[in-house]
């Protein structure tokens, strides 16, 4: 008899434990998630300087028309003529160089917004861009081959002084739609 109402109560044990499992529905915990925010130079994309105005510092794409580029050599001007338009062919490159795949030449779509209104940016050359001129542009970058980024600083109606401003700069993987 002990050994019958053992058994009954294991099996009552097993089908409480069965239906609990089977009416699971939710679930709740805090966890921390982590994102490696890297220099330019250590990035899946590679942001190479091709002009003097542009290099890297501490690891971050620096773009300087003025005195206080360290690349400017003395006496060849101090900035942007006020009321003026400039255009930078390659500027810098994009290239994914670092995203390491030997299966494939595998793509990734690259966007690029400018937060100044006095600066747009091209892909390409100049006559035969890529993507823009604009604000914002997006293209495809293969595996090999380096995408040239030119700007245009237009300081139509501008006086002198000085502007400032950034670029957001994202990937993500596989080609631009």
């Amino acid at each position: 008899m002990n050994k019958l109402f053992g058994i009954a109560l294991f099996l009552a044990g097993l089908m409480l434990a069965v239906g609990t499992g089977a009416n699971f529905r939710y679930f709740e915990a805090d966890r921390d998630v982590s994102v490696a925010i890297v220099a330019d130079d250590n990035e899946l994309i590679d942001l190479t300087p091709v002009q003097p105005y542009a290099y890297l510092s501490n690891g971050k794409l620096t773009i300087k028309i003025s005195p206080d580029n360290t690349n400017q050599y003395p006496g060849y001007g101090d900035g942007l003529s006020p009321d003026s338009l400039y255009v930078f062919e390659e500027m810098f490159n994009v290239s994914n160089e670092l995203w390491e795949n030997e299966e494939s030449n595998y793509p990734i779509c690259v966007t690029i917004q400018s937060e100044n209104s006095h600066v747009t940016l091209f892909a390409g050359t100049y006559d035969s861009p890529i993507a823009g001129p604009g604000t914002s542009i997006t293209f495809t970058v293969e595996h090999g081959n380096p995408v040239p980024i030119g700007m245009i600083f237009d300081m139509t109606g501008e006086g002198l002084g000085s502007d400032q401003g950034q670029l957001s700069i994202s990937a993500q993987a596989g080609a631009c739609d």
